[in-house]
């Protein structure tokens, strides 16, 4: 009998605190937040690339899209508006790519308005500028392509950079004074610079063209 009644005690007892345990599980706790941790805004802002006025070369980093023309191109249109088609600069540039209007008259652009409202157009100018250099520059190309110049490995990529901020004369000049004839723009760009900073890409797919036009 005092083994029944130690049984069912002992019973009882695991009922009770497992019924407890539970109890403790369940039961529902009301946390307040505090002011100071709530958020009454999104966390995200965006300002339009508009807005971005000037930034210097450690201010943004320009996404890598590898080291063929694509690549290129937007690596130099980064360097030249930040990639913004809309963009005239202080001295009338216009553009992704920054055309200076004489430039854009040789590839049978005339309209400026509608070059600047125009992306397409806008990348054959482009395409069609770096061909015409690179036929102006084709025997400078292969003449200087893998030496050093003041330090700088030329390659056809920063030849070609170097064109489109300094005209292809300039860059003739560059090349056959061995980096004595340097040229910089008003915003301080040179050309060994762009020699330097758009290096090793591979544009073998623009063919060279005379006259070329969009």
């Amino acid at each position: 009998m005092k083994r029944w009644i130690g049984f069912v005690l002992h019973l009882a007892m695991i009922v009770v605190l497992t019924s407890f345990g539970s109890y403790t599980l369940m039961k529902k706790v009301d946390y307040k937040v505090p002011d100071s941790l709530k958020v009454e805004t999104g966390l995200e802002q965006f300002a339009p690339l508009d807005s971005i006025s000037s930034v210097g070369e450690t201010g943004v980093v320009p996404p890598f899209l590898g080291k063929a023309y694509n690549g290129f191109k937007e690596a130099l249109a980064f360097k030249e508006s930040q990639g913004r088609y809309h963009v005239v600069n202080s001295l009338g540039y216009l553009g992704k790519y920054q055309f200076g209007g004489s430039t854009l008259n040789l590839m049978g652009i005339y309209d400026m308005d509608a070059f600047l409202d125009d992306p397409i157009l806008q990348e054959k100018a482009f395409a069609a500028n770096i061909a015409r250099n690179k036929w102006i520059l084709r025997r400078d190309i292969k003449r200087f392509n893998g030496k050093k110049i003041a330090g700088v490995q030329v390659t056809e990529s920063g030849i070609l950079a170097a064109a489109h901020l300094a005209g292809a004369g300039n860059v003739k000049k560059y090349l056959r004074s061995y980096g004595q004839e340097d040229v910089t723009d008003a915003y301080g760009s040179s050309i060994s610079y762009y020699m330097k900073k758009f290096a090793g890409y591979d544009i073998s797919n623009i063919e060279q063209k005379k006259n070329a036009k969009v």
